[in-house]
């Protein structure tokens, strides 16, 4: 789940485009903190970028001063959220190719026929990629079909005939930005709308024209002075050159409109097919001050509570509910539906925990160790909030559990004699297949356990879970006044249940399985060297220690095998070759 930007000014002025888009990356910063970048388009249709691992402050320095080495009266930025597999600084975006015309890409997605596509620009189309990210990908394709006009220039007519080849090829969830050089700007979304993108207008600076800005959360343009608002609609296009007006393509048939819940158009007329949302936008990640897909993210966040209030009433017995003293948020997306919850039960509403803001989020930190120190390091329990008194927790979510064990233990270790938690999303019991890393479906606490055994692994006395159908009544209801509501509103809500919006191969979460061992190889590794050093290791821990680790067919880290220490089988050479005695070669 990334962040994405662009911005195209209508004429040159003190203010360059890139000092807007850095800007805009500090209040998106909550969609990516892995990496973040900026690319612009300056005199001669030249490409300057700035891009790297860490926050906006590092990446950019804490005053911004790399900012001026960006000149250009348009540019996209990226905010990369760690995926499955690397995060080495090499995927940090904007992505670019020099061939054909200049391409900068940013893009908020995830393929699922990333590996056939890489074998096709491999054998086929002969594009070299060099990293493991899906951007650089989905980057290639649509240069690769771009190139086949064979004309030094092109114009409209040719990108959206390149974006509907893409669109065919490509399988999965995305919303982009791109960059042709000295051209303009592009914003796209895939068919069925589960990646967020808005675009707004503003006069230029000196009234001669318009400005433009496309992001992921409407808070951007918002805060920039940008207006007018709108969706890019799931399967439409929106090409922006300078001196124009934005124009829309409807690139793909609308398959549906699936906002995931974890020929030109006209605006704000709305397809009458199916929507689908990604729910999980609106349960934690997008900020509450914007607007996706005209469903206001604050108001979807009280509609949760309310609903859960009443999940709550109907699960406890009357007397844990007349015994509960307080409702404390575990901070901060659950805030605003703990306030709800409160309300609707009649219970005090506290802050128990004081969150440090400069940590990041932990379940997606690697290892368990780290995500229990990273628990302690983000939150602080207030002794006076829970000293004495049974405390309802509300969180967005639970995910492998280790945050939410670490949590109650606090609220327990801080004086609470009976601690419920309720959850604002239903359990979590499969893997998220468009881009958030949550955990392998083996690490999802409610994967392979039910609500009871979930309460006592997390330490606490029950656990609540919202109800599915209730989390997507409670962003439906929560569209923002004046907007057309949707026919068939449904939401990408695969995680809860299995059921994915996009068709997916069997063969993909294998794939994913091994990604995701692939990167754990090394933190496994260093683990099991540590538990040696401590007396403390296992016998598979030894193994790993003293023989290296390997992914099975599962995905799951093992002891290597002799064969992978570098014995190979005789059908490998294909000749009469023996290995070495001692070096195995």
């Amino acid at each position: 789940m990334c962040g994405i930007i662009g911005i195209l000014l209508a004429q040159p002025s003190d203010t360059p485009a890139a000092s807007e888009l850095h800007e805009a990356l500090y209040l998106l910063q909550h969609r990516g903190q892995d990496a973040c970048g900026i690319a612009t388009c300056g005199p001669r249709g030249k490409i300057y970028q700035c891009k790297g691992n860490g926050l906006a402050s590092k990446v950019f320095g804490a005053d911004g001063a790399r900012v001026g080495d960006l000149p250009g009266w348009m540019g996209i930025g990226h905010l990369r959220y760690p995926t499955a597999g690397s995060s080495a600084n090499a995927e940090a975006q904007p992505f670019y190719v020099n061939s054909p015309y200049g391409i900068c890409f940013a893009h908020n997605g995830t393929l699922i026929n990333a590996t056939q596509l890489r074998e096709f620009l491999d054998l086929e189309a002969h594009r070299h990629i060099n990293t493991e990210s899906d951007s650089e990908v989905m980057l290639n394709i649509f240069a690769n079909e771009l190139n086949e006009t064979g004309k030094a220039r092109v114009n409209d007519k040719d990108i959206v005939a390149a974006l509907a080849k893409m669109y065919d090829r490509c399988e999965g969830g995305w919303a982009c930005t791109a960059m042709l050089a000295g051209f303009g700007l592009m914003g796209f979304r895939d068919s069925y709308g589960i990646r967020p993108m808005v675009l707004g207008s503003r006069p230029s600076d000196n009234g001669s024209g318009m400005d433009y800005m496309m992001a992921s959360e409407s808070v951007a343009l918002k805060f920039l002075g940008y207006k007018n608002i709108v969706d890019i609609l799931p399967g439409q296009a929106v090409i922006i050159r300078k001196g124009s007006e934005p124009v829309f393509f409807q690139i793909q048939a609308q398959k549906s409109y699936s906002p995931d819940i974890f020929v030109s158009t006209s605006l704000g007329e709305y397809s009458s097919t199916v929507t689908y949302h990604m729910l999980q936008e609106y349960v934690y990640f997008a900020r509450p001050d914007s607007i996706l897909d005209s469903i206001s993210v604050a108001r979807s966040r009280e509609n949760m509570g309310t609903k859960l209030a009443s999940t709550i009433r109907s699960t406890l017995t009357p007397e844990e509910l007349s015994s509960l003293d307080v409702v404390i948020p575990i901070p901060e997306t659950a805030t605003t539906s703990a306030q709800k919850v409160s309300k609707s039960l009649k219970k005090p509403f506290a802050q128990g925990f004081v969150k440090n803001r400069y940590v990041f989020r932990t379940f997606i930190m690697p290892g368990q160790r780290l995500r229990e120190k990273g628990v302690r390091r983000k939150l602080n329990a207030m002794e006076e909030q829970f000293a004495g008194k049974n405390v309802l927790l509300v969180d967005d979510s639970i995910v492998r559990g280790t945050t939410s064990r670490e949590i109650v233990l606090m609220a327990r270790e801080a004086g609470a004699r009976k601690v419920f938690v309720a959850s604002c999303a239903p359990p979590i019991t499969n893997v998220h297949i468009y881009g958030i890393d949550l955990a392998s479906s083996s690490e999802l606490v409610a994967h392979h356990n039910s609500v009871d055994a979930i309460a006592m692994h997390i330490g606490a006395d029950k656990v609540i879970y919202q109800n599915l159908d209730d989390l997507k009544a409670a962003c439906a209801e929560a569209v923002v006044p004046g907007a057309r509501p949707r026919q068939d509103q449904e939401f990408e809500v695969g995680v809860f249940c299995g059921k994915y919006v996009t068709p997916v191969d069997d063969a993909y979460f294998v794939h994913l399985e091994q990604v995701r061992g692939e990167t754990r190889k090394l933190k496994v590794m260093e683990k099991a060297r540590e538990a040696v050093a401590n007396g403390s290791a296992s016998e598979a821990e030894f193994e790993m220690a003293t023989k290296g680790v390997e992914v099975d067919g599962t995905g799951k880290v093992v002891p290597a095998s002799p064969r992978s220490q570098g014995g190979w089988e005789l059908e490998e050479w294909g000749g009469d070759a023996q290995p070495d005695a001692e070096s195995g070669y």
